[in-house]
């Protein structure tokens, strides 16, 4: 629920001045599309020679690269550090990222020359002071419910109490040990969930770099030797996600969970400068990232070769890989969840299923509990209170909850069947068949890319302006899409019916193509066709479509089809197997191409005949595509089933196995 990091609810009021020596303005780092050196240790050093040559960002993050100047040798800015503790002070929303800074700090750095007494003092009062779940005293507005911040606040608080054992925390009454005693169970329950099932904020370019930061600290931190090592490998499986499903640095695919900002241009990915750090492909953009300056910082986790091996692959010709991801309500006992105890109340909040017919009785009761009518992310459910009273009293809450589920269950994020196909040129990734027709909250369901900024996705605005889903984050109403290695189609049916939380204003679909971002545009019979270096694009819209024009950011990069049914087409090529980018244009320019309603028949130069619509199986040459009930993971360098036990990655005489159940972890490297 938490919105992008850069809006002024989320800046620093820094009040003490800088060092002399702290750099005044930006020194902007470059992106790179390959390794820019050959090994982390020299890389961290690029990291760290950037972070001294920069200000700290003044946001929730900004703490984290103090720190990092800390470690580099230089002189920290404590005034950003007393900022960011008076952010925490205040309890307002991402406090939590904030918090793994000051905890590694005194840590970490707690006998530092260069830090004062007067900063020390305050960093302790601030983590003693701290409500550090929603069951503790205090109104405020913490997100703490969602699949990162659960990690986020359970970690901090475990780690907090371990700092200081036996000290009285101020707004709970708990010790130390008390606050270890009570998120032990929540940590390992959250690691046992994301490393069998995955993660139900799939692939999201922002908030993986929340939950790698939280892992980091139990890694580096914790004195229990089973959190430690049970965090290590589902960091290990984050870093394989972000490899597997990463173009050249760029992490393209289909995201649980992003943002306008963070699709449309890698700068201002989360992950992007971590992924320069580890993988050497990306940028150090200091945009909205904090898990880099926890790697660089880290004493205890090594990333096994392996990983980075997968992230630099991009001279195979094709691959493949199709993962499975979250978990389905309806099997939720499958999980060990029942509907009674909040502490499994919270774990289906990790897929922010607030108001789904199984869940909403337990959600209810978490609200009266938690006092969460007064936090400002909910108040849409406040201005229903009356009503929902109402339904609770005549045991009508899941039926009403049942009639108007496509609608206030948008946020929900179920089980989901991801699919990345990549190429030395270009990636394309979906979520197969999710959700259609269902509201839309922060999913981004598919998303081409060919270079950094170079990308194109299509979505259903709900509404210009305003929290998600609006005009490029999410989906008013999520479209049904599949794919097949180089081609996607993705159809639209746009709801009309009566909402209760987000009513769609706009009928109409649109796509991101900026023209600036290729070297080419070319528009014929009714396609439109995009090159950026030896990589090809195709998009088609069944209906008419035309460029934004108005001035702005979107001028120039928006297609716009008017019409709430609508079928979107997006095929990639690339020289080596294609040819000229003119020869790839008379090919699908001439390729057989029908309508029916929402059901479309194209006869791929690359792929063959490819039939689907709004219902029934995707067909290729006649024979159903699977869209549903992958594994775990599915490609050239693992397979693993769902749910996984065990998962072996192996490529060019590099291995890693995790064993859940054994806790072993072994790397096998030249």
């Amino acid at each position: 629920m938490t919105t992008v990091h850069a809006s002024p609810e989320y800046q620093l009021g820094v009040k003490d001045p800088p060092p002399s020596d702290y750099p005044s303005k930006a020194s902007p780092d470059s992106f790179s599309d390959r390794p820019f050196a050959p090994d982390f240790k020299s890389r961290r050093q690029a990291f760290l020679d950037h972070c001294m040559q920069n200000p700290a960002p003044l946001n929730t993050k900004g703490a984290y690269y103090e720190l990092a100047r800390l470690a580099a040798g230089g002189v920290p800015h404590e005034g950003v550090i007393h900022a960011t503790l008076d952010y925490i002070d205040q309890r307002r929303d991402c406090a939590d990222f904030s918090i793994h800074a000051i905890l590694r700090m005194l840590f970490q750095f707690n006998e530092h020359p260069s830090l004062s007494a007067r900063l020390l003092k305050h960093a302790r009062r601030t983590v003693l002071d701290f409500k550090y779940w929603p069951d503790e005293p205090g109104i405020d507005s913490l997100c703490t419910w969602t699949e990162n911040h659960q990690i986020l606040f359970a970690s901090a608080a475990y780690l907090a109490g371990q700092l200081y054992p036996e000290a009285p925390f101020t707004n709970s009454g708990h010790t130390g040990s008390d606050k270890m005693a009570i998120n032990r169970p929540r940590i390992l329950r959250w690691l046992d969930l994301r490393f069998r099932t995955g993660f139900s904020e799939w692939l999201s370019n922002v908030y993986y770099d929340e939950d790698l930061t939280a892992l980091l600290s139990l890694v580096d931190f914790s004195a229990d030797e089973e959190i430690r090592q049970r965090a290590t490998m589902v960091i290990d499986l984050l870093l394989l996600d972000i490899a597997l499903n990463s173009f050249k640095g760029i992490f393209g695919s289909t995201h649980g969970r992003s943002y306008e900002n963070s699709k449309k241009w890698v700068s201002q990915e989360g992950i992007v400068d971590t992924s320069k750090l580890l993988f050497g492909m990306g940028q150090f953009s200091g945009f909205d990232n904090m898990s880099a300056v926890a790697f660089a910082l880290s004493p205890s986790y090594k990333m096994p070769p392996v990983i980075a091996a997968i992230a630099a692959d991009h001279v195979r010709e094709e691959m493949i890989n199709r993962q499975r991801m979250g978990i389905r309500l309806a099997e939720a006992e499958r999980w060990n969840l029942g509907f009674d105890s909040f502490e499994d109340g919270m774990s289906y909040l990790t897929l922010e299923a607030y108001a789904h017919p199984r869940t909403i009785e337990l959600t209810m009761r978490m609200f009266d509990a938690y006092n969460w009518w007064e936090n400002s992310f909910f108040s849409a459910f406040k201005q229903y209170r009356k009503l929902l009273a109402v339904l609770r009293r005549t045991r009508t809450l899941r039926l009403v909850a049942r009639l108007f589920e496509r609608d206030i269950c948008r946020n929900t994020r179920e089980e989901v069947n991801t699919y990345t196909y990549r190429t030395p040129d270009y990636m394309l990734s979906s979520a197969q068949d999710y959700r259609s027709g269902y509201g839309g909250d922060q999913q981004s369901i598919w998303q081409a890319t060919l270079g950094p900024d170079a990308v194109c996705f299509t979505t259903h605005p709900a509404k210009r302006t305003g929290p998600s889903p609006n005009y490029w984050t999410g989906s008013g109403t999520l479209p049904r899409a599949a794919q097949i290695k180089n081609v996607v189609i993705c159809i639209y049916k746009v709801s009309r019916a009566l909402a209760l939380y987000q009513p769609n204003r706009l009928f109409l679909t649109h796509a991101w193509l900026p023209k600036d971002q290729f070297d080419e545009i070319v528009e014929r019979a009714g396609w439109i066709f995009a090159r950026l270096g030896e990589g090809f694009l195709a998009l088609r819209s069944k209906l008419p479509y035309h460029w934004q024009t108005d001035p702005g950011e979107d001028r120039g990069r928006e297609v716009i089809a008017p019409g709430r049914a609508n079928v979107w087409i997006c095929e990639l090529g690339r020289k080596a197997t294609d040819g000229e980018f003119g020869s790839f244009i008379e090919r699908i320019a001439a390729a057989e191409l029908t309508f029916r309603g929402l059901s479309v028949r194209y006869r791929s130069p690359s792929q063959g005949l490819l039939q689907f619509g709004w219902k029934g199986p995707f067909l290729q040459n006649d024979h159903e595509v699977p869209t549903h009930d992958y594994p775990r993971y599915d490609n050239p360098y693992v397979d693993a089933a769902f749910p996984a036990g065990q998962v072996h990655i192996e490529t060019d005489g590099l291995e890693l196995d995790l064993n859940w159940q054994t806790l072993k972890r072994d790397i096998t490297a030249h």
